[in-house]
């Protein structure tokens, strides 16, 4: 524990012990992730996976006592959910005790929901039906889909949103600030702040609305994708059809073509809509970090904050930086995951188990990535008077108006003309105007021409960035 003046600090040890930032430095921002992608919720997730098949199986009459359909009253399926609902942290305890004796994550599943019917007289005689026709990557795949899915909506879309709204704000609140443009590195012709952001946002957006609306795919069909135990256990059910309504029922996308494994194409979209994300994002963060460095930003400063370890005059700009970095691991992950998990030898190998338990890294260093962004944004405002001087020294951009302006009245040479004046030449008011008041054009429109100044130069930019 650390006193920092009035506030209390307390500091708990795994956090300063941790291999990994994200559950040591950055703990307190990506601890959500844990229900969806620590070992626990992978053990809670392959738990309802398993009783939710063992429902299926019940509600299509396959399970049998001496020869019997089981009937189950509905406080029986009572009993089933709660073997999930109360699965905890402890439970799973005895689940990794399970694990050591089988060195097997998901037969030490099975065998926990075994023992759990055990201590139900009526249940007990259905415990052969947990993981029936089953093999390990059936309850794997559709676990991680569901994994993944409630991320997803319940983290990643959130945080987006976050990012959204703020873009929209700045480009809402900025709207009619002009300022120059640049285009490889140089001055070109005006815009305004909020545009600037307005793109931005209308990008994360797009993209964002792909994620939404992906649905994972999920397969139920065995060892090797044809049914073969089903078939044989039961011939006389439709089995691509029932697995096609168990899955759907979860509310995923069944995948009716696969080997033991489900091929993780859709995880792999996935994958390249956050990487697609993340990249628009580091763009965002380079362009605000370099328009902090000429001076169009302000930073607030936060008085107790250090900005130097030498230099007490300096405020960074870190939290751009922070959000590029983070970014940056995120993306690192998730182009594995695109070029990994699409591939398997033959039916499958496990080169794919040890990678798909780190989707929850991939998602936290995106988290952290875009609060960083969301707090850095939160700090800038523009610097009007840079801004406008930038603008009043640059009377250059008013090139491309007159040229087009020259074209339309029909004057010879209109580029040539202003590449002669323009070029690698410092152009001041007077000078353009003096060469305006010279062209062959009617009165009206050269005192148009006379009046125009860059800073009024922005095309529709201002209503762009309202209409964000």
């Amino acid at each position: 524990m650390q006193n920092n003046g009035d506030q209390i600090i307390e500091f708990k040890e795994s956090t300063l012990t941790a291999i990994s930032p994200l559950d040591g430095r950055y703990a307190s921002q990506t601890a959500v992730i844990k229900d969806y992608f620590s070992e626990y919720a992978l053990m809670k997730y392959r738990i309802k996976v398993e009783i939710e098949w063992l429902k299926f199986l019940h509600s299509k009459n396959m399970i049998k006592q001496s020869n019997s359909v089981l009937n189950l009253t509905a406080l029986d399926l009572t009993y089933l959910d709660l073997i999930y609902d109360k699965f905890d942290v402890t439970k799973s305890f005895r689940v990794k005790q399970i694990e050591s004796t089988t060195n097997h994550d998901v037969k030490s599943i099975e065998y926990y929901i075994k023992e759990e019917l055990d201590k139900n007289p009526i249940l007990h005689s259905m415990k052969e039906y947990v993981h029936f026709c089953c093999t390990s990557e059936d309850i794997n795949n559709i676990a991680y889909s569901l994994m993944m899915t409630d991320a997803k909506n319940n983290l990643l879309m959130k945080s987006l949103e976050g990012v959204i709204n703020k873009l929209v704000q700045l480009s809402h609140d900025h709207h009619n600030v002009p300022m120059l443009s640049r285009t490889h590195g140089q001055v070109a012709s005006p815009t305004t702040v909020g545009k600037e952001f307005a793109n931005f946002a209308y990008r994360i957006r797009n993209h964002s609305e792909l994620l939404r609306n992906l649905k994972f795919e999920a397969k139920l069909n065995g060892a090797v994708g044809n049914y073969n135990a089903h078939l044989l256990a039961y011939p006389n059910y439709d089995w691509p059809i029932l697995s096609k309504q168990f899955i759907e029922e979860l509310k995923l996308k069944h995948n009716p073509f696969t080997t033991q494994i489900e091929p993780h194409d859709s995880v792999a979209l996935y994958y390249s809509y956050l990487n697609i994300i993340n990249n628009i994002l580091v763009g965002l963060s380079r362009d605000v970090w370099s328009y902090i460095s000429i001076n169009y930003f302000e930073q607030k400063s936060i008085k107790s904050e250090v900005g130097s370890s030498t230099m007490p005059h300096k405020v960074n700009p870190i939290d751009f930086e922070n959000c590029e970095g983070n970014l940056g691991l995120s993306n690192s992950l998730a182009q594995h995951f695109m070029n990994k998990l699409v591939i398997s030898r033959y039916q499958r190998d496990l080169s794919d188990s040890t990678v798909m338990r780190n989707h929850g890294v991939c998602l936290g260093y995106a988290v952290v990535g875009y609060r960083s962004l969301i707090k850095g944004l939160d700090k800038i405002s523009p610097n009007y008077d840079t801004i406008l001087n930038d603008l009043e020294n640059h009377w250059e951009v008013l090139a491309e108006p007159i040229q087009q302006i020259m074209r339309q009245y029909g004057v010879a040479n209109p580029y040539e003309q202003l590449k002669e004046l323009t070029r690698g030449q410092k152009i001041t008011k007077d000078s353009l105007r003096e060469f305006i008041s010279k062209l062959a054009l009617p009165e009206d429109v050269k005192k148009k021409l006379l009046t125009l100044e860059p800073k009024d130069y922005i095309g529709n930019a201002d209503k762009m960035a309202r209409l964000i």
